[in-house]
């Protein structure tokens, strides 16, 4: 007689089937299962029943032939169901039912048991939760009491229809030691009784490492690398390769990949002297909250490897290209093996040659450096965290350079931005300007649309010669060349230049001796600094109207700085002075003298007769209409006029 339970799951699978008893054993099928899960009646020496998620469970012990003990567990009982299997099973198989009390207190500090496969976690002597040991990928110490757990679940490797989420890591933290005894002393015979103590997360991690048989077997072990050095994650790995995966194996460490779940493989020549392999992944390995896509080994090219695969011929030959025996570098041992068990084609350096002839030329992202290869469907930067780009997925390469407030720096290097279809944007910078033209030929043969943002040398030089000479004009108009210009456009003659000077020779007069030999260091410094331009082309005017009399005032420029103490003796002397003196006195106080003289000596059209100094200015066409008389009396009046105003 047969009795059938349906709704029934079986293990963590989420496919609903049937369950049936009978005298011979036990057995469930899926609906979409062909194949069932069947267990003889001798097999069978226990039974258990507890709450779980999906209502109640049913575990069976089963003894194999081997000795070993496995568990079976099905899901989906209803509470109603217990009588009826219990009888069953006393009926069939002379095995009571056992009832487990669930824990529900939710605490999240307990016992931690070891129960053949699984590892059980009990609160008040009641399990909170048990977790397979066989989905178990790596276990790792992080820190000194803190053991974390990384499982590779049943669905990463076959995708069942309506995943959801699923734990991927748990931690545990083990404080405090256990002891370990030293054992005997071969040469006395008598015991040492010193006990060594040893962290009790180190033998958490030690026991979880046997139990999930992290360590397998050696006869089961394909090849070994031992010291490998890895690039990311940085450290020395010893690294074991088996036919289904591969561990990585460091002091700090241990992680268990997959060959499934490599995607991708790169072997790429860095320098002259080293080599980098590389292999992406599906699932990026976890350092605390870190992830790694891609690991990145670097081995010499002189170093040369001899190893004996353990296989049979009949096995190595279910494998593409894959030798018995090998004599040659170990990158290429490495990389042949890789190809052979991951099934994946290496993707090499192509035909992009730097300046130096590498593949690869060095830059920077963000603010970590690395190397840039230009690959045939990838442009792949290789650091820390490598970034890999697909030429398909790229919208645009733009060329541009660092402005020239960067200095000789910005003109021997270029920034590459690559704009992606997808939105994202890689800005790699500090590029050697000498690999611009067999970059931009690399993205003009691939097809890539191209933009140059990129100035001349010659023209950031003259951009900044411009940007000198503006600044320098600019100060000179908005300062002294306006005025000047206007008084040469309206050709004054030198008589009019004599009256000037008639009226600045009062500054021997007014204030004191300090004040008036300031004012002509600041004429003097004025004319050579802002007005040089302007000053030579008056006096070249000056020259066409009447040469000799030029010439003889350009004989004596230095004679005009001792005239202001002096009386007025002769004409050619003032003509040399005319300009210079102009500069000197216009302004309302003695501070704008130094100045700016000439310019507020000039506004007519704005006069104030109650003003004293604009007094001054008024005074000045006066002696126009009278350019021939003495100017001895003409003269004393704006002399008078500007006592009162100091």
């Amino acid at each position: 007689m047969t009795t059938q339970f349906d709704g029934i799951y079986h293990g963590l699978s989420r496919e609903i089937g049937k369950f049936r008893i009978a005298s011979s054993g036990m057995a469930w099928k899926g609906v979409d299962t062909e194949r069932p899960v069947a267990m003889s009646a001798n097999s069978i020496k226990w039974a258990q029943w507890l709450r779980v998620a999906r209502n109640f469970q049913l575990r069976v012990g089963i003894k194999e032939e081997k000795g070993d003990f496995r568990k079976e567990t099905f899901d989906g009982f209803q509470r109603e169901d217990h009588d009826r299997l219990a009888a069953l099973l006393k009926e069939h198989f002379r095995v009571t039912l056992e009832t487990r009390e669930t824990s529900l207190k939710g605490w999240n500090w307990g016992l931690t048991d070891f129960q053949g496969q699984d590892l059980a976690f009990t609160s008040s002597d009641r399990t909170t939760f048990e977790l397979p040991l066989q989905y178990v990928a790596n276990s790792n110490i992080t820190g000194k009491t803190e053991v974390s757990l990384e499982f590779s679940n049943p669905s990463s490797t076959t995708k069942s229809k309506g995943a959801v989420d699923e734990m991927v890591e748990i931690r545990f933290y083990v404080p405090g030691t256990q002891s370990k005894l030293k054992g005997a002393d071969a040469g006395s015979g008598e015991e040492d009784n010193d006990d060594e103590e040893v962290s009790a997360a180190q033998v958490f991690h030690d026991m979880v490492k046997e139990k999930a048989s992290l360590d397998q077997v050696s006869d089961d072990i394909v090849l070994m690398f031992e010291e490998v050095l890895v690039l990311t994650p940085r450290g020395r790995y010893d690294v074991v390769m088996f036919k289904d995966f591969l561990r990585l194996r460091g002091k700090t460490y241990d992680y268990k990949i997959m060959f499934s779940k490599i995607a991708r493989l790169f072997l790429l020549p860095k320098d002259d002297q080293h080599v980098l392999f590389i292999f992406g992944l599906t699932e990026p390995l976890r350092q605390g909250q870190t992830g790694y896509q891609y690991l990145v080994m670097q081995f010499n090219r002189e170093e040369e490897t001899t190893a004996e695969l353990n296989m049979t011929d009949e096995e190595i030959a279910q494998y593409d290209k894959l030798h018995k025996n090998y004599e040659c570098p170990t990158y290429e041992v490495v990389s042949s093996i890789f190809r052979a068990l991951a099934q994946k084609k290496i993707i090499g350096s192509g035909t992009f040659q730097s300046r130096d002839g590498h593949p690869g030329i060095k830059a920077n992202l963000k603010a970590v450096q690395g190397d840039l290869f230009m690959l045939e469907k990838y442009v792949f930067f290789v650091s820390k965290q490598p970034t890999l780009i697909e030429l398909s997925d790229i919208h645009q390469a733009v060329f541009s350079r660092v402005g020239s407030s960067m200095g000789a720096a910005a003109a021997r290097t270029f920034d590459l931005k690559i704009v992606t279809k997808n939105g994202p944007e890689y800005t790699f910078s500090s590029i050697n300007k000498e690999e611009h033209e067999p970059t931009e030929s690399y993205f003009k043969d691939k097809k890539i649309r191209i933009k140059n943002e990129m100035v001349p040398d010659a023209d950031l030089l003259m951009a900044a010669a411009v940007e000198d000479d503006d600044e320098d004009m600019a100060s000179v108009d908005s300062d002294d060349s306006a005025p000047r210009d206007k008084t040469a456009r309206t050709g004054l003659d030198d008589e009019d230049s004599e009256d000037d000077e008639d009226f600045q020779a009062s500054s021997s007069d007014e204030g004191s001796p300090s004040e008036s030999d300031s004012s002509e260091g600041g004429a003097d410094t004025a004319s050579d600094a802002t007005g040089d331009r302007d000053f030579a082309k008056t006096k070249k005017k000056k020259v066409k109207g009447k040469e000799k009399e030029s010439g003889a005032s350009g004989s004596k420029p230095k004679q005009g700085d001792d005239s202001d103490d002096e009386e007025e003796d002769g004409k050619p002397k003032k003509k040399a002075l005319s300009k210079p003196k102009a500069k000197k006195k216009s302004g309302d106080d003695d501070m704008e003298v130094d100045n700016k003289s000439k310019p507020k000596a000039k506004p007519k059209p704005k006069p104030k007769p109650k003003d004293d100094a604009m007094d001054v200015d008024e005074e000045r066409p006066k002696p126009k209409p009278k350019p021939k008389k003495q100017n001895g009396e003409a003269a004393e009046p704006p002399k008078k006029k500007q006592k009162t105003v100091d």
